[in-house]
């Protein structure tokens, strides 16, 4: 038999040992087993009668089963006092700094860490929570992910009967219930308010809450399919489903969110502590819009990453998509389980019309396609013919056919890297040549603009060394310090971002700048200086042609109103002032802009083709003389025995014609610094830009079909010297 006697806070066992068989026994040492009420471990068995030695081990068991004489109250009384206690430091949060609250969460997950939580102890662990929510984002941000495990771990352990339970408090809402892995049943969820929760396992919640006037904050419906495929082993542990909202998004700081807010509750839900991801039937989740959504907004339906910004966490739209918006609410679907969530994002989204989404995708696609064919005919024309990349005007051409001829091609594989999103490294790397080339591309269309900036405002007053270096350096080596800085900042600025979000649930993705500061910066803004830049000189070789035409209306017969408006396109494509489309795809003309953006810039590679190629006539020699035969074919030996007289005797016009404009610079100036400038023999100065109308040796030369705008002037001062 087992005697017991108390000595202050020691309690000593006596252990008898009895034979079963003999009669003969004998008391065994005194052992001493310290008992102390704050420690779990320690645990003193007393019987309230004699139990035979024999029979000992039954007793223990019967004991420990019916939990007559073993309490662990005491062990569960001491929790819920230390959490009430916690409760009591959060009524004010204004007064804790970021070091308390740290401390709080550990004290609070230490008291947690038991197997099962009390459901006052869990009730007490989400109100501190709540309070929790009420401090700055700053305060809790060492701290967040761990609060939300704190939920979660209520969640997961709540001591929970046959029944649903839910625990409210001001800004979070758990609710769990019992669940059949093996056999899940559809289950719904919805919030009302702070106060009015409920949780069913069928369909008639669906009905009610919709046939309510007023719309709930949050629901939520999982399909029956939910456990399908998990393992046998998985359905086994999917015991129970648990839902969470929570009405402040304090802890739900994302690094990255731009312009970009969220406009709803965070509702969440999991089945035990299992992972469920790639759904048959989607995760169909109501959310309350905390506003109308703005004109220049749009609705994204979005779940919390952990994963995101190094950790820290962030808005994640993979999986998601939204089914419908209205001004009071949006319907988002899923097929994983997680918090989910409404961002307002500015609308760099495309269509969600699926009808509308294809076409664009083929004619941009189809467009891509045929300017880098037409790009690569461009560049092997130039390459080939010496005569043709004479001029510093031809050098910039080639320098932007091969960076469009580069963007068009990582642009058409960039959607199939896409597929493979567990390849992160391939699809950041993806984005960034993306990014660079298409920086490349308008960094040369604006060196077009430069160039004619010095030819026809500047004219002979501007002498630069080693031109074609420079720009070079400038073309290909800003792009490279922007997005070397991009990246250096944070590696998440590039990957897969999901444009466009179907009602069937599928979903265009693409390997692209992610961060929405990084894309206005260095995309946008880059843009729009170059842009704007490009836009005036366009205006003023507007004005000069049109100032050639009043000066010189002997001429005008020689060019049609075709022709000017072929030259004024042929710069239009050159200067990419078809990019400027992107600036008015916005409100209702949308979806029209859509379309010429798509159009003119996925095809600016073969409009760079006809233009500056097909219809050029010392081109069209060129091809006629080495490609073609036949009657086609031209004779090389007189075709340029003729063009180098005809030019001999241009050189002659030209120096004549540079003297008198660089005199009558002098006087107009008061110097004459410009009047030693004459064109040398070579078509380019050595070192230099070299003069515009020697750069157009070969272009000069050519019939008034010719679309090349500064032939024009050069006209002009030819007739000036013939009069």
């Amino acid at each position: 038999m087992f005697h017991e006697n108390e000595k202050e806070k020691d309690k000593v066992m006596r252990v008898c040992l009895r034979s079963c068989v003999g009669s003969d026994g004998s008391w065994c040492r005194h052992k001493f087993v310290p008992c102390d009420s704050s420690q779990n471990c320690n645990v003193i068995l007393g019987f309230a009668s004699e139990v035979n030695i024999c029979d000992v081990h039954k007793a223990v068991q019967t004991v420990i089963q019916s939990d007559k004489q073993i309490s662990f109250k005491s062990v569960t009384r001491a929790a819920e006092s230390q959490a009430n206690a916690l409760l009591e430091m959060t009524r004010d949060v204004s007064k804790l700094n970021s070091s308390q609250v740290d401390q709080l969460v550990s004290q609070l997950e230490s008291l947690l860490s038991g197997p099962t939580v009390s459901l006052a102890l869990g009730n007490t662990s989400v109100h501190i929570v709540s309070n929790l929510l009420g401090a700055s984002p700053e305060t809790l941000s060492d701290s967040s992910d761990r609060i939300i495990g704190i939920v979660d771990t209520v969640a997961f352990k709540l001591v929970l009967e046959q029944k649903p339970v839910t625990l409210l408090s001001p800004a979070v809402a758990l609710s769990v219930k019992p669940a059949d892995g093996t056999n899940f049943q559809e289950t719904f969820f919805s919030i009302s308010d702070p106060n009015d929760v409920q949780v069913r396992g069928n369909a008639r919640l669906g009905r009610s809450v919709r046939s309510d006037s007023s719309i709930p904050q949050g629901s939520i419906r999982l399909p029956p399919s939910l456990t399908e495929d998990l393992t046998s082993e998985e359905q086994q542990l999917a015991s129970r489903v648990q839902f969470n909202f929570y009405q402040k998004s304090t802890v739900f700081q994302d690094k990255s969110m731009g312009e970009r807010r969220l406009n709803s509750g965070i509702l969440g839900a999991s089945v035990a502590n299992l992972s469920i991801t790639e759904l048959q039937d989607d995760v169909v989740i109501h959310l309350r819009n905390t506003e109308p959504v703005p004109g220049n907004f749009v609705a994204k339906c979005v779940f919390w990453d952990f994963t995101l910004n190094d950790g820290s966490g962030g808005w994640n739209s993979r999986g998601c998509f939204v089914r419908n918006s209205t001004d009071n609410e949006t319907i988002c679907a899923c097929n994983h389980l997680t918090s989910f969530a409404i961002l307002l994002d500015l609308a760099r989204d495309p269509l969600t019309s699926r009808l509308q989404a294809t076409i664009l995708t083929f004619i941009t696609y189809i467009g891509c396609g045929v300017s880098a064919i037409f790009l690569s005919i461009t560049l092997l024309t130039y390459l080939s013919f010496g005569k043709l990349r004479k001029d510093i005007p031809s050098k910039i051409l080639i320098q932007l056919c091969l960076a469009l001829l580069l963007l068009n091609l990582v642009f058409l594989v960039d959607a199939w890297l896409a597929l493979y999103p567990d390849a992160v490294g391939l699809c950041i790397s993806t984005a960034w040549f993306l990014h660079y080339f298409l920086l490349v591309s308008f960094t040369w269309m604006g060196l077009e603009a430069v160039h004619m900036y010095l030819a026809l405002v500047k004219v002979f007053n501007t002498y630069i060394s080693r031109y074609m270096v420079k720009f070079s350096l400038v073309g290909w080596g800003v792009p490279m310090i922007v997005v070397i800085i991009v990246i250096a900042i944070d590696k998440n600025n590039y990957g897969l971002v999901s444009y466009g979000r179907f009602p069937d649930g599928t979903s265009d993705d693409f390997c692209w700048l992610r961060n929405d500061i990084a894309f206005y910066v260095a995309v946008v803004a880059y843009f729009c200086v170059i842009f704007l830049f490009n836009v005036v000189m366009f205006i003023v070789v507007l004005v000069q042609l049109c100032r050639i035409k009043r000066q010189n209306p002997h001429n005008a017969h020689h060019r049609t109103t075709l022709q000017d408006a072929r030259s004024v396109a042929g710069i239009t494509i050159l200067l990419g002032l078809t990019w400027g489309f992107a600036f008015f795809a916005w409100g209702p003309v949308n979806l029209a802009f859509m379309y010429l953006f798509a159009i003119f810039n996925s095809l600016q590679g073969f409009f760079i083709f006809v233009f500056h190629c097909a219809v050029k006539e010392n081109v069209r020699k060129q091809w006629r003389t080495y490609l073609c035969c036949g009657r086609m074919r031209l004779a090389e030996n007189s075709e340029w025995s003729r063009t180098a007289t005809q030019k001999t005797a241009k050189k002659s016009s030209v120096s004549r014609l540079t003297s008198l404009h660089s005199s009558k610079s002098s006087k107009s100036n008061n110097s004459s610094s410009s009047s030693s400038f004459l064109v040398s023999d070579s078509s380019e100065q050595i070192n230099g830009i070299g003069d515009p109308f020697e750069d157009r040796a070969i272009t000069a030369d050519e019939g008034h079909s010719t679309d090349v705008i500064l032939n024009e002037i050069n006209s002009q001062y030819r007739n000036q010297q013939a009069t």
